[in-house]
């Protein structure tokens, strides 16, 4: 980095009442401004967004083979209600923050893993349904428990703003 800012080579000019950091600007050098290329964003993007249900969980380690089967159980449940993809990741390399992190915000021991989910669906009226039905499933039986705390658990609904895709 050059010592008077990542896009400046030289030291800018005392700074007066009128200084402004952004172009247009008298005291910028617009030619040493970068501008990134966006235009990709248009050409990867979907027309139509999908939706996601996003999920944050604390495993005990020693129950990760139940909650392998656990999710191969009832995954394929909300395939069967529309979901278009369910990914079930495995904490790997989650760092301590040190404001917060995601340990923290599952109050994961050193026991447990943290597991990060999202489920993907074509749009959120597709979500509502399979969600609705989901919770009326008989296959969500309470004798067949979670092998996680579930009081513990982080889920949000989540609208996609940018979607690249190769």
């Amino acid at each position: 980095m050059a010592p008077h800012g990542p896009l400046s080579s030289r030291p800018l000019p005392e700074q007066g009442p009128g200084h402004c950091r952004f172009p247009p600007c008298p005291f910028v050098d617009t030619r040493k401004v970068r501008i990134p290329d966006l235009s990709f964003l248009s050409k990867h993007r979907s027309s139509t967004m999908s939706y996601i249900d996003g999920f944050l969980i604390a495993v005990p380690n020693a129950n990760k083979e139940k909650f392998i089967a656990h999710a191969g159980e009832f995954d394929p449940i909300f395939m069967e209600l529309g979901a278009i993809r369910v990914i079930e990741c495995w904490g790997d390399d989650v760092p301590d923050g040190q404001v917060t992190d995601f340990r923290r915000a599952v109050k994961a021991t050193d026991e447990e893993t943290v597991v990060f989910s999202w489920i993907e669906w074509p749009d959120k009226a597709t979500r509502d349904v399979g969600m609705k039905k989901m919770m009326e499933d008989p296959r969500m039986d309470a004798a067949n428990p979670m092998p996680f705390d579930g009081k513990r658990m982080i889920f949000g609904g989540f609208a996609p703003v940018v979607d690249l895709k190769k």
